[in-house]
This record gives C-alpha cells, sequence and structure tokens, in this order.
C-alpha cells in the first residue's frame, strides 16, 4: 500500500506539472479566455479545482470532504483577475492535497471517509481525486494547445516523433520506474 500512496502522489505531481508546464506558454491575459459563455477559461478551472482542493483535503480523515464554508457554484465565476493570484490558488491547492497524502499512513488507507455523506475508502477517494484532477488538467492542457496553436511545445510525444521516441526506449534496457520519473526529474 505504500507504493500504492507513492505511486498516486507522482501521479498527481505529474498533473501539477502539466499545469504548469501550459500555464508558461500562454499569455497572461489568455488564462482568462473563454470559448464561449458556456466554457471555463483556464483560471476558471484553476479556481474551481482550488476550492475542490481545499475542500476535500482539509481535515481529510475527520471531516466530510464536502466543507459548509465551500461555495463550489462561485467557483465557477471568473473571480481570479492576475496570473499572480491564479498561481497563488493553484499552489495553495496542491499544497493542501499534498500535505494530507504525506501524513497518510498505509494504515489510513482503509479507513473510510465521507464526501457528501458517502463512505469511501481513503484509496477510494485518492482515485476519485486524481481522476477529477486529471480531467481539468487535461481541460487546461486542451485549452493552452488551442490558445498556444503553432507555438504549442507538446508536453508529451510530439507529433510524428513517437517512432524515435519508442526507439530510444528499447534501446534501454528493460527497468523499473514509474513512468512520471522522466518528466518529474525535468522540471
Amino acid at each position: 500500500m505504500d507504493n500504492y500512496l507513492q505511486s498516486a502522489i507522482k501521479q498527481f505531481e505529474y498533473y501539477k506539472l502539466l499545469g504548469e508546464k501550459t500555464f508558461a506558454q500562454i499569455e497572461n491575459e489568455k488564462l482568462f479566455w473563454q470559448y464561449n459563455n458556456e466554457s471555463n477559461s483556464i483560471a476558471i478551472i484553476v479556481q474551481h479545482l482550488w476550492g475542490n482542493m481545499l475542500s476535500r483535503w482539509t481535515d481529510f480523515l475527520t471531516t466530510d470532504g464536502e466543507k459548509d464554508w465551500r461555495n463550489r457554484d462561485a467557483e465557477f465565476e471568473n473571480k481570479i483577475t492576475t496570473k499572480e493570484d491564479l498561481l497563488q490558488k493553484w499552489n495553495e491547492g496542491w499544497q493542501c492535497l499534498f500535505n494530507t497524502l504525506n501524513s497518510l499512513t498505509e494504515e489510513d488507507l482503509v479507513k473510510t471517509i465521507y464526501i457528501r455523506n458517502q463512505g469511501q475508502t481513503v484509496v477510494d477517494a485518492i482515485n476519485r481525486q486524481l481522476c477529477h484532477y486529471s480531467y481539468h488538467v487535461g481541460q487546461i492542457v486542451f485549452i493552452g494547445k488551442m490558445i498556444a496553436n503553432e507555438n504549442w511545445c507538446s508536453l508529451s510525444i510530439s507529433k510524428g516523433n513517437s517512432t524515435t521516441y519508442n526507439q530510444e526506449k528499447f534501446a534501454k534496457p528493460q527497468h523499473n520506474e514509474h513512468f512520471t520519473d522522466e518528466y518529474l526529474n525535468k522540471k
């Protein structure tokens, strides 16, 4: 189970890094761009992630993950006005998550926690949030790619380079390594 927790932490770190690499490719004012009135800007998605992370990971083992102080609907109103504010909320949310995950023990993983009065194991709650956050980071990356257009620098294997990438991978001996290690070590 310790391996599970370390793997989950690495995957969360990976998705945090993808978001940050996207922010770095976008002009500050474009972080607030919306395709239409029904879509979210990168800033709105960050605001939602921030609210969710603070609610879910504060007092994680002892209180319901949907805190009474959270105003989820307000997370979808564009309140972030600067890149600095966006990064502050982004980092605050992730720090809350990592502080909690790093405090968990193997014994904690089988405990039951609640989100909106629905019980689930800590492992299920971690998986739930890992999927939720990767979904939204994917949206951030997609919007960033649309905005950057031809100036976009791929965050994975760039178009047309799969063969070269695979040749480099298969030229190395088989080994055990978490898939995120090569990305996280290049920060």
